[in-house]
């Protein structure tokens, strides 16, 4: 049943859900989680909500603030997974691992009628983040949202007017279904930009977003994907797009025309309003979708409105450059401390490994083993006096990381349902050589959290350092790829977790109340699919 639950997909590219609910989270507060009904593109279906809302509201904190968040889980609806965790994705969590949030990995489940406080430092961090369940494809039925963490020494400060909660354009795919009963491969119904969002088939009445601007004001505008699967092409009509940023970490500027967007990558640009005063498409196309979804922008599907001070409300007339200029990764480099960790030069790192992807049987394999999530989480099996790989649960899947090592790691490329994005927790890294591309860059190459893996043909290599003891999560960042295996953990310096990790004694408490829970609260009613 757990393996069915996490086979799932989505995308989210976030736009401000406070343009739509005027809710923002602050670092001390408390996160309900509750089963709530919602038709943003006209179809009515129950989701999950985060404080009463769909989509999840924002979460905004400084630079050096510490999170105190209380998650209070009161979901009841069983077509849906009611247990819960909640990953802070991109936050490294040095020195508090036990609130990374990865379900198998950092902690066991939430259970229903039960609450959980998160408490971490956001240390170095400033950028664009976001957050998202990690138990199952629970986040593709609603509990995600975008985070941010403001820093009011930006370097880039210079290149821009405009850096508050109104500059975050939501950018989802639409499942008629819940997720626990959708087909695989589950393709969505409707892109919702900002919570709206109108279906192929649907209502082309349905309002879209608007992203209000200023004639020649300088926004930085957060884009964020929340996505289970698609990646998107993002765009804004006659508007060029100045990178500078990637997976909260700081870029220099790069001007584009076009964004394709991965699941769970984020960026910064700037969006300079010069043109005329008008209505212009912001456009999301997803890879993949339902009755041609993918295809289309006719009738204002995948769609949002940018709309200037002053002009009548229209939809736009606008159309898309012939030939856009679209973000390449290998064009992204590094605003301070450009280079990559350790000794130019591909091997010649401490630590050098290779994983080789397959797809057999239903299942994906990273050098022969297929993941499969432990019912005992590998950070308690540490705590508990486990040590060495083959000790560790689940077999295979678990690398061991020495302390203040660099680490090279090789991922040759799958067409098999791909591309596949990959997430590190507790690291970014360097890409040393990105999909696309046959160079490697050890001199300035972008350092981020999600990679795209590429294709057959491609030999993605990324680099980081072992700072950081803990058991961390290294996966597809498409849900029902990790469901089929698609995943791997690195146990970072087993000897040291316990000593610079002290868990408090309610995340000890978990996984009994968990595993306590009668048969009836971890089962799914299942339901036909929408039309």
């Amino acid at each position: 049943m757990f393996k069915s639950l996490l086979s799932y997909t989505l995308l989210v590219v976030s736009v401000s859900p406070l343009l739509a609910w005027g809710q923002v989270i602050n670092p001390s507060d408390t996160i309900t989680v509750s089963n709530i009904n919602a038709a943003p593109d006209g179809f009515d279906r129950p989701v999950i909500g985060v404080n009463g809302v769909h989509p999840s509201p924002l979460i905004k904190a400084n630079k050096g603030d510490s999170f105190n968040l209380n998650v209070v889980n009161n979901l009841d609806d069983p077509t849906m997974l009611r247990s819960t965790s909640i990953h802070w994705h991109g936050i490294f969590q040095k020195g508090t691992t036990w609130a990374d949030g990865a379900e198998s990995v950092s902690q066991c489940p939430i259970s229903p009628d039960n609450s959980f406080r998160y408490t971490f430092s956001s240390g170095d961090h400033a950028g664009t983040f976001w957050y998202h369940s990690h138990f199952g494809t629970q986040y593709c039925d609603g509990l995600r949202g975008p985070m941010v963490i403001y820093d009011d020494n930006d370097p880039h400060k210079s290149l821009y007017e405009i850096d508050d909660a109104l500059s975050i354009p939501n950018v989802a795919p639409r499942y008629h279904t819940q997720a626990p009963s959708l087909p695989q491969p589950a393709l969505s119904d409707a892109t919702l930009i900002n919570g709206k969002g109108r279906s192929v088939n649907g209502d082309k009445t349905i309002p879209l977003s608007i992203v209000n601007v200023e004639k020649d004001k300088k926004y930085r505008i957060r884009l964020v994907s929340l996505s289970c699967d698609p990646n998107y092409r993002f765009s804004i009509d006659n508007h060029k797009l100045l990178v500078i940023e990637a997976d909260g970490q700081l870029t220099e500027p790069v001007e584009v025309d076009q964004i394709q967007i991965f699941a769970g990558q984020r960026y910064s640009f700037v969006l300079h309003a010069n043109q005329d005063p008008n209505n212009y498409w912001v456009r999301a196309l997803p890879n993949i979708g339902r009755n041609g979804l993918a295809n289309t922008f006719s009738g204002g599907v995948n769609s949002a409105i940018l709309r200037y001070a002053g002009v009548e409300a229209a939809e736009p007339t606008t159309s898309q450059p012939a030939a856009p200029t679209v973000l390449q990764e290998t064009a992204l480099h590094p605003l301070q401390n450009k280079a990559a960790p350790g000794t130019p030069g591909r091997g010649a790192a401490d630590v050098n490994l290779r994983f080789n992807m397959a797809f057999s049987g239903g299942r994906f394999l990273i050098n022969g083993t297929a993941y499969d999530p432990p019912s005992v989480p590998v950070l308690l099996q540490i705590l508990s006096g486990a040590r060495e790989p083959k000790d560790l649960l689940p077999a295979g899947s678990v690398y061991s990381l020495p302390r203040d090592k660099v680490v090279e790691v090789t991922f040759p490329g799958l067409n098999t349902a791909g591309p596949h994005p990959f997430h590190m927790h507790g690291h970014a890294f360097s890409v040393i050589r990105s999909a696309g591309s046959n160079v490697d860059n050890y001199v300035d190459p972008v350092r981020r959290d999600v990679v795209d893996l590429g294709g057959n043909n491609d030999q993605v290599t990324i680099r980081f350092t072992t700072d950081n003891p803990g058991p961390w999560f290294f996966h597809c960042h498409i849900e029902f790829h990790l469901a089929a295996g698609l995943a791997i953990v690195f146990a970072e310096d087993t000897e040291s977790t316990a000593i610079e990790n002290p868990v408090p004694e309610a995340w000890s408490q978990l996984c009994q109340t968990f595993d306590n829970l009668p048969a009836s609260l971890k089962s799914i009613q299942t339901v036909p699919q929408a039309p």
